[in-house]
């Protein structure tokens, strides 16, 4: 028996987000309408709203595999990013496409970044397939960004990293907000960048363990 997708929706939202500080009117209604089960595997729909990051992609060449961000988190940072309706959005990782659809909702315009040709295909397909005709679905090294279409008022980062690159700070319109968990697992920390007057700064906003995003490591110089 198939599951009611739209029930599983509202539980979604009434169980999962509200439940943690949720309270944006616009980034709820998205949530209950973007069909979450369209952006996971064919064998994963009836998973597709459980309490719990999915798995999109083992990764490419060695690479860390991709998530589907679970609910919540990503429910606070796009509400911790102030999505409103005049805005440009650059979704860095946007792996299937869900997080675009959400701010497709959201924002006048939005650019997905994604490094994996394969999952911005799939991401490219559904969103088309959705009617998010706002959406450009672009491929590139994550954090370089895209600066082709910058500055973006909001620049959405889908999964957890070491730093925050510069390349994707300097994109950012005056006025703009970048929002990103940096850390791993437990010691991760989202936070907010927001630019003004030509300058970024960043605060703590709060804990969020989520799944890396590849390509964000560190590189450690070695010392004698």
């Amino acid at each position: 028996m198939s599951a009611d997708f739209s029930e599983l929706r509202v539980k979604m939202v009434d169980g999962q987000v509200r439940t943690t500080d949720v309270t944006s009117a616009p980034l709820l209604d998205a949530m209950l309408v973007v069909p979450r089960e369209a952006f996971v595997g064919a064998g994963q729909r009836d998973l597709a709203y459980i309490d719990e990051d999915i798995r999109i992609s083992n990764g490419l060449d060695g690479g860390g595999a991709r998530y589907l961000m679970e609910a919540s988190p990503l429910a606070k940072l796009l509400q911790l990013a102030e999505v409103n309706a005049s805005d440009c959005a650059l979704d860095v990782g946007c792996g299937t496409g869900y997080s675009t659809a959400l701010l497709s909702r959201l924002a006048r315009s939005v650019v997905a970044l994604e490094s994996d040709a394969a999952l911005a295909e799939t991401a490219r397909a559904t969103l088309s397939g959705l009617g998010c005709d706002n959406v450009t679905v672009v491929t590139g090294p994550l954090p370089q960004g895209h600066a082709a279409k910058a500055p973006y008022d909001v620049i959405f980062i889908g999964g957890s990293v070491e730093e925050v690159p510069a390349a994707l700070l300097d994109q950012l319109a005056e006025g703009g907000r970048l929002v990103a968990v940096e850390g791993q697992g437990n010691s991760g920390v989202a936070r907010l960048f927001i630019k003004a007057r030509g300058v970024v700064t960043g605060r703590r906003a709060f804990n969020a363990a989520i799944k890396p995003l590849p390509g964000f490591e560190r590189i450690h110089a070695f010392q004698f």
